[in-house]
């Protein structure tokens, strides 16, 4: 039961995941219009959505500690674990394309990953107020 109820608030993700894919393969000639690579926006959702649900566990395992500056010090090491992976990322893209680097795409990824975040720490926030106090 408490499995299903931590995927059950991850839903939020896994629909932005799929509206976001979805409208890039629908909109591929609108993208192409923008010079902007489909593929780079699609592994890029890919990768953010990969990250941020692992992000998303670590910082919901510290939730379900009862010290408080454990949870803090969660949420803190999952983003940081999810911006140092996609810095990492986007450098190893940028070093083995670099002629052929798609800047729109790859700016479209780094607004995707702050709306990533922003939905994983609003998700965790929700969470923690329903925690009853211990």
């Amino acid at each position: 039961m408490i499995l299903r109820n931590r995927f059950r608030e991850f839903t939020p993700i896994v629909l932005l995941f799929v509206i976001l894919n979805g409208l890039a393969v629908a909109l591929r000639s609108r993208l192409t219009s923008w010079n902007v690579d489909q593929d780079v926006v699609i592994v890029g959702n890919l990768f953010l959505f990969a990250i941020t649900f692992f992000s998303f566990l670590i910082a919901e395992k510290g939730l379900q500690n009862k010290n408080p500056h454990v949870f803090m010090r969660s949420v803190y090491g999952s983003i940081m674990f999810k911006m140092f992976l996609s810095i990492i990322a986007a450098s190893v893209y940028i070093a083995v394309y670099k002629k052929g680097l798609n800047k729109a795409g790859l700016f479209i990824c780094m607004g995707l990953y702050l709306v990533y975040t922003f939905l994983e720490v609003s998700i965790l926030t929700r969470l923690l107020r329903q925690k009853p106090n211990e």
